[in-house]
């Protein structure tokens, strides 16, 4: 009978989840849930994220504590003690933070360290949004409540009926500064904790007003109360406020920081916070989000496919983040880590090119260019400043990762139309990466073996070689796409299309695969295509032997033609989840995570698999790529706190999503090309930057009518299996008839395969 009776119960709720929407939402972040990949830990990931209180790319970010200070993993969904409201800048858990500090309400009893003043919460009484955070602080009985701006926000604490309340300030450790002025209701203090690279002069000043005044108040250094100090400096300093409060007596908070200097700080929150209210925050801040996630309108989905849909384009939306402000005479400046001076210009942080030049990137080249404009500006300032472009920035150089991938990021850009900055001087930027070994994983590793040998050898002590190989190939694939685009000798781009076909170089020719290659110009022996690691980044053979975006054409003539390829893919998927752990000495998460999927060899939840599936488009068999599409989408996310499959990433495994659920996916970026995949939703409309939209249809679309029957681009008859960037810009429609049975005749014939280095040249 309790059986039954839960099975009745649990019936409106799956009702609810499956519920179709037949029409865009009006306000699409109330589809937003920043929770979804926050069940996460070290060993398994499903998103590692955490949720991230913000505005579109704004400077910081905040975040309810629940681990310990210094603790990557910052937020975990099956924690059930919050430490404090932290402004974050991670872009990662596996990068850690940067300028950090916390606020924490407390009652009763004064505490301030980490573990003492920490209170239990439930997800019952917590709520989250791209632009709000509230949750119930059990121990102290007070309700937490924020809401940004680009580089300030707003807390509202609502207190009991209690002699002591308190707000305990955190500045973490490593060094940090407290000044406690209860004339002004104020404090001020920094932040130099850092994670990553090297930082000159680096701090996040911050100043916090209350709108109560202080009547008990002290400053702190690592575990001990400081009586009587109103201002300190040490490793770890904090301050404590107290007063009494009336029962539901909301006490509030006006915070800024800046990277600059104390005095930039209050200009920040004078500028962006002025006379408004909490709710006046609140507003615009939901605003912000709105409008970014409305220029994408999806219809005619169930409520769980449009919530998985907006929180992706969320993380899209978050990272990079802003490192630049704007000064008292109007003019934008930042921080630059490589000098520790203030410099003129854009600037910005958090992301990793490895990641995000697959698809982040692309999307932002094609729905939102205007912030892309900025960043390309960003990233000429970190040439000037730094000497390199970095391929992980958080927020300077990072040694991490591998690849020359910033080549990707600014050859796109370009070559999607965006202007309004110094191209010559990233191009020279990219030439200047893509011939020399910089610090902290800038430059090209084994750059000199590369150059002579044309790929980077398995016997020369430099891990992850044939993976360093492919990915320089494509870049110089990009740099060539670059150059000859702004018109550069030809002697010159020849020279890097020339290099971008390195890749044949580590496909042994014996099991078609990619494998390391020794100096001498064998191939490794012992051979384990399922070994992780070793010659490969996160990864093993069967991931990244596809990594060959310039030249899949060329890529299949070397495993014997296209019946070869597309058998050679049929194995990715039919292949158990074995693995070989032996590199690493123990099963990393991204290993697990390609087992729990259950998709074979495919491990979509770490980057280098995310385009396998699009290449059936490039062997006549089209509907394969719609059918694993669709299977992706439905097997691997969710809208839950263990939504994704991996690592999030900066947006990058959420522009995946985003992409497909259009139907399209950038196989290639630096060409003008997206590869059909099929759509996810009945309609789309996308609101281009220059006033143009982009409307797809697919009436008869659902779970089982996933195959494409036919398309027809503005009203007529369309065989490609790709579209063009350009003829999208101009405004297009595209309508899909969807069928439940793969047409084997669409897209079959070679002239309707996309972009191949090989038949371009041929």
């Amino acid at each position: 009978m309790k059986k039954i009776l839960f099975i009745l119960l649990l019936v409106p709720f799956i009702q609810v989840r499956s519920q179709w929407i037949e029409n865009a939402p009006e306000h699409p972040e109330e589809f937003v849930n920043p929770l979804i990949g926050s069940l996460s830990k070290p060993s398994l990931s499903n998103g590692n994220t955490y949720p991230a209180v913000a505005v579109p790319h704004g400077m910081n970010l905040w975040t309810p504590q629940t681990g310990k200070n210094g603790n990557g993993w910052q937020y975990t969904y099956d924690a059930d003690k919050i430490r404090g409201i932290k402004q974050t800048h991670q872009p990662s858990p596996w990068m850690n933070d940067y300028g950090m500090f916390s606020i924490m309400p407390v009652t009763g009893k004064m505490r301030f360290t980490e573990d003492e003043r920490a209170s239990w919460f439930s997800h019952k009484s917590e709520v989250s949004r791209p632009y709000y955070y509230s949750v119930y602080l059990a121990d102290h009985n007070v309700t937490a409540e924020i809401t940004p701006t680009e580089r300030a926000a707003q807390l509202r604490l609502t207190y009991p009926d209690s002699e002591n309340s308190w707000i305990v300030i955190d500045a973490f450790d490593k060094g940090s500064a407290i000044r406690i002025i209860p004339s002004e209701k104020k404090i001020v203090g920094y932040s130099t904790r850092y994670s990553r690279g090297k930082l000159t002069g680096f701090k996040n000043y911050f100043v916090i007003y209350s709108d109560k005044p202080f009547v008990k108040y002290s400053a702190w250094k690592d575990k001990d109360f400081v009586k009587d100090v109103t201002e300190i400096t040490g490793d770890h300093c904090g301050a404590v406020i107290g007063f009494a409060t009336k029962k539901g007596e909301k006490v509030n908070l006006r915070v800024a920081s800046s990277f600059i200097s104390p005095g930039q700080a209050e200009l920040n929150l004078q500028r962006e916070l002025a006379q408004d209210s909490f709710d006046d925050t609140f507003r615009k801040a939901k605003q912000a989000w709105n409008e970014k996630l409305g220029k994408v309108e999806v219809a005619g989905g169930t409520v769980d496919q449009m919530r998985t849909f907006y929180s992706c384009l969320y993380r899209m939306l978050c990272f990079p983040h802003k490192m630049y402000e704007i000064d008292q005479a109007g003019q934008i400046v930042h921080y630059s880590p490589y000098s520790g001076n203030t410099e003129t210009g854009y600037r910005f942080a958090g992301t990793g090119f490895w990641d995000t030049f697959r698809a982040l990137y692309p999307f932002l080249n094609l729905v939102y260019p205007e912030i892309n404009v900025e960043m390309q500006n960003g990233l000429i300032n970190d040439y000037k400043e730094g000497g390199w472009l970095p391929e992980w920035s958080s927020p300077s150089y990072s040694d991490i990762m591998i690849g020359n991938n910033s080549a990707s990021v600014v050859a796109d850009a370009y070559l999607k139309g965006l202007r309004g900055y110094d191209i010559e001087t990233l191009y020279q930027a990219l030439l200047h990466g893509a011939n020399n070994e910089g610090p902290e994983a800038t430059g090209r590793l084994g750059i000199q073996y590369y150059k002579e040998l044309g790929y980077v050898p398995y016997d020369v002590k430099i891990n992850e070689n044939a993976a360093r190989t492919l990915e320089y190939a494509y870049d110089d694939f990009a740099i060539a796409q670059l150059g000859k685009a702004l018109g550069k000798p030809e002697s010159e781009w020849k020279e890097y299309y020339r290099r971008s076909q390195n890749f044949q170089k580590v496909i042994d020719p014996e099991t078609k695969l990619a494998r390391g290659r020794n100096r001498d110009g064998n191939f490794q022996t012992p051979f384990n295509p399922f070994k992780w690691g070793d010659a490969f980044t996160e990864g093993n053979s069967w991931h990244y032997t596809w990594s060959v975006f310039q030249d899949i054409e060329g890529l299949a003539r070397l495993m014997g033609g296209r019946k070869a390829f597309s058998k050679k893919l049929d194995q990715v998927f039919e292949l158990p989840p074995v693995y070989d752990d032996s590199y690493y000495g123990s099963t990393i998460h991204e290993i697990q995570e390609m087992v729990n999927a259950d998709m074979g060899q495919y491990a979509h939840g770490n980057q280098p698999a995310q385009h396998i599936i699009y290449l059936y488009n490039y062997s006549g068999e089209p509907w394969k790529t719609q059918y694993w599409v669709r299977e992706t989408m439905n097997r691997l996310y969710q809208p839950s706190p263990d939504g994704y499959c991996g690592d999030e990433d900066n947006g990058q495994t959420s522009a995946w999503y985003i992409f497909s659920a259009l139907g399209f996916y950038p196989v290639t970026p630096a060409t003008d090309q997206y590869v059909l995949g099929a759509p996810l939703f009945k309609k789309a409309i996308v609101h281009l930057e220059n006033g143009k939209t982009l409307e797809i249809n697919a009436r008869n679309n659902n779970d089982n009518n996933r195959f494409v029957q036919s398309l027809e681009f503005n009203g007529k008859k369309y065989t490609r299996n790709w579209l063009s960037h350009q003829e999208l810009m101009k405004g297009a429609k595209l309508d899909f008839q969807m069928v439940s049975q793969p047409n084997k005749d669409r897209g079959t014939d070679e002239k309707d395969f996309p972009y191949s280095y090989f038949t371009d040249q041929k």
